[in-house]
């Protein structure tokens, strides 16, 4: 059964761990909510002690890189000429290793809606991601078992295990509304949503008439409960809305669907692998023509990578539309730190296209080749 209903932005970003009759635990939203807030960088709320900022050092350094991504069909010279400067500090940690692979769509739609709860945004349909978190722990989850790792340490960063993407985190609703304001064009372009999460940034790219959407999280589970049935919903349910009785247009709504959904790929894992997985293939790559991301940067060992990921597979005259606070409170990472580190690669142009919050500094960033030619 799949259920819909309205709700605010406010009501959105509450999502707190509450205890069910039978002891499961469930989503209760405003504890979550202030932990993962702190964790990517709000600076409103003083209460976080000492011992809450050692317990999330611990978590997010805890982990080293297990290797360096193996090579790719990628030989552009501006991609040889940052690798000799792209490695990170000796302090500085690296992310860990975790292969990628591509999820494939399931042939039954509907399956993929069942038990959710359909939330929806301005133009948007997503899932109701407390509900999601309750059953996967309620169910045992297996695989990455990362809900009850998340609660247990009450993170929803741990390096190397989850990256957070079972939150739609307030910078991913500042790049919608630039979407709208500054009337990006989408129309016939590629479009990578990098560390999507609900994959609402390359929803949007798809309603703008985007050709086509990739999506990736560093989570197989978020993709697979979480980005695909986003993206089935924006796609089937307003046809099934307004559907009718008769074979032929059913048919044809159907086929309409089955064209749309052939837009989109969904991948997980960490960013190398994931470039490692598309440069490999034998079938020549077409690189992006926009690469979106929302709060990648709170984590400076994630830096090389990243700056790596957007060299491989952003097409030359391509961009990158970034957004993220000034500062990530009690990890280190942000706006500032991250430009620094592009700046000495002289690889890409940065640009700040608006800063969101005077206080918090949220900013909306524009990545470009320097030298596309």
């Amino acid at each position: 059964m799949t259920f819909q209903f309205n709700f605010t932005i406010e009501d959105h970003l509450e999502d707190e761990l509450t205890s069910l009759g039978d002891g499961t635990l469930a989503l209760d939203s405003s504890k979550e909510s202030s932990v993962s807030e702190r964790q990517k960088g709000t600076h409103r709320d003083k209460k976080c002690s000492t011992e809450q900022f050692d317990l999330l050092q611990d978590h997010l350094w805890e982990h080293k890189s297990a290797g360096n991504a193996g090579p790719s069909q990628d030989t552009d010279s501006s991609l040889n000429a940052a690798n000799s400067s792209s490695s990170l500090e000796p302090h500085e940690k690296q992310p860990c290793f975790r292969v990628a692979k591509e999820h494939a769509m399931p042939k039954d739609l509907k399956k993929v809606l069942e038990n959710k709860v359909i939330e929806t945004l301005p133009g948007l349909q997503h899932m109701n991601i407390s509900v999601v978190k309750t059953i996967l722990l309620k169910e045992n989850f297996p695989g990455e078992n990362i809900i009850s790792k998340s609660f247990s340490s009450h993170s929803d960063l741990i390096t190397g295990v989850y990256e957070g993407g079972l939150k739609i985190w307030e910078c991913t609703f500042d790049l919608l509304a630039y979407f709208t304001k500054a009337k990006v064009k989408f129309a016939g372009k590629k479009v990578l949503d990098l560390g999507c999460g609900s994959g609402l940034l390359g929803i949007m790219a798809f309603k703008g008439g985007a050709k086509e959407i990739h999506f990736q999280d560093y989570n197989s589970v978020v993709i697979d409960e979480v980005t695909l049935p986003n993206v089935v919903a924006n796609c089937t349910l307003e046809d099934e809305e307004n559907d009718v009785n008769e074979p032929d247009v059913k048919r044809c709504r159907k086929s309409k669907v089955a064209q749309e959904l052939c837009k989109f790929r969904f991948f997980s894992g960490e960013w190398s692998e994931f470039c490692k997985l598309l440069l490999s293939s034998e079938k020549l790559f077409e690189k992006y023509d926009l690469i979106l991301t929302s709060e990648t940067i709170y984590n400076p060992g994630y830096y090389g990578p990243l700056h790596q990921t957007f060299l491989r597979l952003l097409d030359k005259n391509g961009r990158v539309l970034l957004a993220s606070k000034a500062h990530y409170f009690g990890v280190g990472g942000g706006t500032h730190l991250f430009q620094k580190f592009v700046e000495d690669r002289n690889v890409f142009e940065m640009r700040t296209l608006e800063i969101i919050d005077e206080g918090l500094k949220r900013f909306l960033i524009e990545m470009n080749f320097k030298y596309p030619s």
